[in-house]
């Protein structure tokens, strides 16, 4: 006979992770099921250039999660089970430009601010951060709701109580500008352009894309107030965590086991098929933290009931440019030309939306970029266990790729056939040496590399389509009210007791676990309920 739970979830990323571990506190018997070798998804450490140096192979800060409701209901259960941060109260992040000017965010708002070259940037700057926390809960509860629910209208009125109509319209008018033009509007000089412009395509945006607005007082404020904490010891020790406490919470494990359909009956989801040809049943509910091509293309059979109109919008899902991962191991730390930069855990090259905007055109376009923003973390700044004595590591990520390119905006690399090691092996070199104009020995002390490419990224997690670990373009017309899809914005599906969570799903890609924690909820509430009425 079928195995049968209560819940069943399919995949094991954050958001997978957490809603069965908020299940399964509550009493809820589940299973999670996930299709790769180990559980976690984008979060792993591995020894990918030489031993000692444990590089996190994709995803490594953590803000999202410390600040939000997941960590808020586990948090303490995860740290009992071993999960330790590391984190600083000093610079956070910050931009060096091509021509060599830094500029750095500090966990104190008014130090960062101190480094402006306009005094009205200074007070613009502080009271940007201050109208968001004034207003956090009320955007909290967009951006950590369900915008379609009517409990969606009590964030609405706490916001409009506190700002009145004026107040609320421009927090609409910054939800529906970009980045760019945001801080343009907003300040005189660059700063506040240069350190968070970049930081948007860690959303899944670029500095024009609309919401960028709304996104980077978000983003300037959540790292002033919780830095960037990185898991001790490496990323993996994060779902190694979550593992101890599902076991001791009964959660059935399974990993290396594809799901390969959603099993409907009398219109209502209640079970999978694994391959094999294994079934599982589920009394309430089945998770799916996949994307809209996979749940309505694949794994739900043609006579689920289902509108043709999701159907077809699902076929019609975009997904967004393609990233990449470098790793590098280093002999000693780089010498910066700037010494500030040796102690900043967490640094973007380039000149903001003047130089971002460029690179992703260009990778929209199916060009290599000339000039990408590189993203360097130097997580041994933070947590020493992870290289050698003496020794150090770049995390390196790129945003802003194509999948499929069909040429190099510098002309000078071949593209026929993708992603060949010779592409790679070029690339690499052209980011290292965007670095190296800013560490003279830089390449001295490089002893080894490793690349995690746009093809390597989709043949490990399948919902990261087309090289995109942010599950869908995450533009305006895909995003909040409309994501994953118009004519099925909610988590709760079309098919009665399916329920879909992930990066595809709002509030969208990042380490919060905000979908799974939503959706966790909102079962437990609507048990809870129903046990009310009995």
């Amino acid at each position: 006979m079928a195995r049968t739970v209560d819940a069943i979830v399919i995949g094991s990323g954050v958001n997978g992770l957490v809603a069965a571990a908020e299940l399964a506190k509550d009493g809820w018997s589940v299973a999670l099921l996930e299709r790769g070798p180990r559980i976690g998804g984008f979060i792993a450490t591995e020894e990918r250039t030489l031993p000692g140096y444990r590089h996190d192979t994709y995803s490594s800060w953590h803000p999202l999660f410390v600040s939000g409701g997941a960590y808020a209901t586990l948090g303490v259960d995860l740290h009992r089970h071993g999960l330790e941060y590391r984190n600083t109260d000093g610079f956070v992040t910050g931009t060096v430009t091509d021509a060599g000017r830094v500029v750095l965010a500090h966990r104190d708002a008014r130090t960062t601010a101190e480094g402006f070259a306009h005094a009205a940037d200074r007070d613009a700057y502080l009271a940007m951060l201050q109208r968001f926390l004034d207003n956090a809960d009320a955007i909290g509860g967009f951006l950590g709701g369900d915008l379609r629910s009517p409990r969606i209208w009590k964030s609405v009125a706490r916001l409009v109580r506190r700002e009145r109509f004026t107040g609320t319209e421009a927090w609409l008018r910054a939800a529906l500008t970009s980045g760019r033009s945001y801080a343009r509007a907003e300040f005189e000089g660059d700063e506040p352009d240069l350190l968070w412009a970049p930081w948007l395509l860690h959303a899944g945006l670029s500095p024009d894309h609309a919401s960028g607005g709304l996104m980077l007082p978000i983003l300037a404020a959540t790292m002033h107030g919780f830095g960037l904490p990185v898991v001790a010891g490496g990323a993996g020790n994060f779902p190694r965590a979550f593992e101890a406490l599902l076991t001791e919470l009964r959660v059935d494990i399974r990993t290396g086991q594809p799901v390969e359909r959603i099993i409907v009956k009398d219109g209502r989801a209640v079970g999978v098929g694994v391959e094999g040809g294994e079934t599982l049943l589920a009394r309430r509910a089945v998770l799916a933290s996949v994307t809209p091509t996979a749940l309505y293309g694949e794994l739900l059979p043609p006579d689920a009931p289902v509108p043709p109109v999701v159907r077809d919008q699902a076929r019609r899902y975009r997904y967004g440019r393609a990233a990449m991962q470098i790793h590098v191991a280093l002999a000693a730390p780089p010498a910066w030309h700037d010494d500030r930069l040796a102690g900043v855990p967490l640094l973007h090259f380039g000149d903001g939306s003047a130089s971002t905007a460029i690179a992703c055109a260009e990778a929209e376009a199916g060009l290599l970029p000339r000039r990408p923003t590189v993203v360097v973390g130097q997580q041994h700044v933070l947590d020493p266990s992870r290289v050698p004595e003496g020794a150090a590591a770049l995390w390196i990520q790129l945003q802003e790729l194509p999948y499929e390119p069909t040429g190099d905006a510098a002309g000078e690399l071949d593209v026929n056939g993708g992603w060949t090691k010779e592409l790679t092996e070029g690339y690499v070199r052209r980011v290292l040496a965007r670095i190296a104009r800013h560490v003279p020995d830089l390449h001295d002390k490089v002893l080894a590399w490793d690349a995690v490419t746009p093809t390597d990224l989709a043949a490990y997690n399948p919902n990261a389509v087309s090289g995109d670990p942010y599950g869908g373009s995450a533009e305006l017309d895909q995003n909040l009210l409309w994501r994953p899809l118009p004519a099925a914005a909610r988590h709760a599906t079309p098919v009665p007791g399916l329920w879909q969570i992930g990066a595809s799903t709002h509030p969208g890609p990042g380490l919060g676990g905000g979908s799974g924690h939503l959706v966790a909820q909102q079962l437990i509430r609507g048990a809870r309920r129903r046990i009310a009425r009995r």
